[in-house]
């Protein structure tokens, strides 16, 4: 059965989608911890990240580079965090993170509550800052 990851990037769901090319897709969290936390992803539905092939981990994180910079430049933060837990979807996945502080990228924290007018003023603010 497909992943949830796999109905957004086939435009079954709908999805904050700051960054797409051939390979790999970025969107806003929905549950974010911080404002402006992305999800990138491969295509390739993959559970676990550490089965992808070398080029597709490689690229991911090319790809996921391009993001944070983004993010950097759009959302006021200190830096940009990226932790891979992958118990969530099974489908390979980089959380990127606006942080000020260690709070800001602790998953045991509640999630914030976001309205859909909020995601879509934060994406458009990151696709904006993303230089291809």
């Amino acid at each position: 059965m497909a992943s949830i990851f796999t109905k957004i990037i086939n435009k079954e769901i709908p999805a904050h989608i700051v960054a797409e090319n051939e390979d790999y897709l970025a969107f806003l969290d929905i549950e974010p911890l911080v404002i402006g936390h992305v999800l990138v992803i491969p295509k390739k539905e993959v559970d676990y990240i550490f089965d992808l092939d070398d080029d597709t981990l490689s690229g991911l994180h090319l790809f996921a580079k391009k993001v944070a910079n983004g993010i950097d430049k759009a959302i006021p933060c200190l830096r940009v965090g990226v932790t891979v837990i992958g118990l969530e979807v099974p489908h390979a996945h980089v959380h990127l993170i606006p942080m000020n502080s260690m709070r800001d990228i602790n998953f045991s924290a509640p999630k914030l509550s976001v309205t859909q007018e909020q995601l879509a003023t934060t994406a458009e603010k990151i696709r904006t800052a993303i230089i291809d």
